[in-house]
């Protein structure tokens, strides 16, 4: 017997990129003053900015509060410098909010589709 198929109401399309920007925060913490540590602000900044778009998608926009200023401050093209154990505390902190933006928001989907 089969069941009827019921379609979801939101997706989780900002898991990914959250916890991949989890990781990259928490890996980027060896990195911090070496060669490699370019590409770290560029995933970073990078994956900020996608989270905004799907934070705003879900009309969660509390959530643009924090992502913003992590999307600035790991920005390469204007690097803001800071001293080690404060870049350190911020990337743990922008981690944390990285996986809540990335639990907590969910865009509603399309009933049209």
């Amino acid at each position: 017997m089969s069941r009827p198929t019921t379609q979801p109401t939101f997706n989780r399309a900002a898991l990914a990129p959250g916890i991949l920007g989890a990781i990259v925060l928490i890996g980027g913490l060896a990195l911090i003053g070496g060669e490699w540590y370019l590409y770290v602000q560029y995933a970073v900044s990078i994956l900020a900015l996608i989270l905004c778009v799907f934070a705003g998608q879900a009309k969660q926009w509390w959530w643009l509060a924090g992502l913003i200023p992590v999307a600035v401050l790991w920005n390469p093209v204007w690097p803001i410098t800071f001293g080690d154990v404060v870049i350190r505390l911020l990337h743990l902190a922008s981690a944390v909010l990285f996986v809540a933006v990335a639990v907590t928001v969910k865009i509603p989907v399309d009933p049209r589709r």
